[in-house]
């Protein structure tokens, strides 16, 4: 609650998932830009959880007092780092986040931030990955969905080596200016 007006604070949880961050040139800025926002806490996996061995209790009471789950990541081998797939696998179990008698995700914000190393024109039938991206996308929106999130419109940087750096710029201020938004819903 906040002192002054008595109002629940409403926090984003940002899970980060870079093995690698050092080398990123659109992930680590938008890790950075997300600890510069009120109202949001980001994980650092990697920072956090070096030896894969992920907190379940303290990462669940986490995600149970945040509206808003944002993953943000790249996209590896058309999906998320194996950190974060633990996590997932780790946290967000039956009987929790989904099934009978689970409330704890019910109703909150699902967002996904991520980035891709090959142009968008690549996910395309014929071209080099085959499919439209939107085709890698439904593990995440079925997440969402079996936990009975809201699913937000992703917030994709395609061909992030090749991206100028007022495309750069541009994505990590649209980002910033959302998870505020989010934060502040």
């Amino acid at each position: 609650m906040t002192a002054q007006t008595g109002a629940p604070l409403r926090k984003v949880l940002v899970i980060f998932a870079h093995a690698a961050p050092q080398r990123s040139r659109v992930n680590r800025r938008l890790r950075d830009a997300a600890r510069g926002v009120p109202g949001v806490e980001l994980v650092d996996l990697y920072e956090t959880y070096p030896d894969f061995y992920i907190d379940v209790a303290a990462e669940q009471e986490n995600l149970a007092d945040a509206a808003a789950l944002v993953l943000v990541h790249p996209v590896q081998w058309y999906g998320m780092p194996s950190l974060l797939k633990e996590w997932v696998d780790a946290v967000l179990v039956p009987g929790w986040a989904y099934g009978a008698g689970a409330t704890a995700l019910r109703g909150k914000q699902f967002w996904l931030v991520a980035s891709t190393g090959s142009p968008l024109d690549a996910y395309a039938p014929g071209a080099a990955h085959g499919h439209p991206f939107e085709a890698f996308l439904p593990p995440y929106r079925q997440i969402a969905a079996l936990c009975g999130m809201e699913w937000r419109e992703p917030h994709i940087l395609h061909g992030a080596h090749q991206s100028s750096q007022e495309t750069l710029d541009a994505h990590v201020e649209t980002f910033a200016a959302r998870l505020g938004t989010l934060a502040h819903a």
